[in-house]
């Protein structure tokens, strides 16, 4: 029962964190963080992310403009740029660490205490990932909202509002997390279903007929 919901627990949470590394990488380039929609050309649409703007026409063209300097970004999209890119990198460690850790893994089969301590490994460093994800996305996020609410900014200038990649980045940081989590909780029921190693036992004595000890050959042989 417990080896069941060990293996369960364990595909479920591998199949989180591949599916929210997914999801955060297409997050991070994908420049839909914001949009905006002018009032004067509805036939418009502007949309932002983290590396180009871009506008969408009616007839179906799209241009893209990059960034200027780094150092001229907004600081919500400056860190958010590095926090992305570090969720990217310790999600995909995390993926091969606990890779090896799983119970269907043929690698280090006959090193338990091994595959526990990649699994645990590989589930800090998925939920440190997923972290990493849900700060820059919420940030980013709370920037629109104070921005949109903004009582000093006339009514008829338009307003930035939520983009597609900020909901894809909140499923993506709770899916790193989540799976993070579950491998790592996998591993200690790999060590409560452990059994303790049988202890060493030493053949009993040989007796002899009255229940003494064994007569030796020569007393033997002097007795028959």
């Amino acid at each position: 029962m417990a080896g069941s919901w060990r293996a369960t627990a364990q595909a479920g949470g591998m199949l989180l964190a591949l599916l929210g590394w997914v999801s955060s990488c297409v997050t991070t380039f994908v420049p839909l963080w914001k949009s905006l929609n002018l009032d004067l050309n509805e036939l418009e649409v502007w949309t932002m992310g983290l590396w180009q703007v871009c506008v969408a026409q009616e007839e179906g063209a799209v241009e893209c403009r990059a960034h200027g300097s780094f150092l001229a970004l907004p600081p919500a999209l400056r860190v958010s740029r590095l926090l992305m890119c570090l969720s990217n990198g310790l999600g995909l460690l995390g993926c091969l660490l606990a890779a090896p850790g799983l119970e269907g893994w043929r690698a280090c089969e006959d090193k338990p205490a091994l595959k526990r301590r990649l699994l645990l490994a590989g589930g800090a460093a998925l939920g440190t990932a997923g972290m990493a994800t849900l700060a820059p996305v919420s940030w980013v996020a709370y920037n629109t909202v104070l921005d949109f609410w903004d009582d000093t900014v006339p009514d008829i200038v338009p307003r930035w509002e939520f983009g597609e990649a900020t909901f894809l980045g909140w499923f993506a940081g709770a899916f790193l997390a989540a799976g993070g989590l579950l491998l790592a909780c996998s591993t200690c029921s790999t060590r409560a279903a452990t059994p303790p190693a049988p202890a060493c036992r030493q053949p009993p004595a040989a007796r002899g007929p009255a229940g003494g000890h064994p007569p030796h050959p020569r007393n033997a042989d002097l007795v028959i």
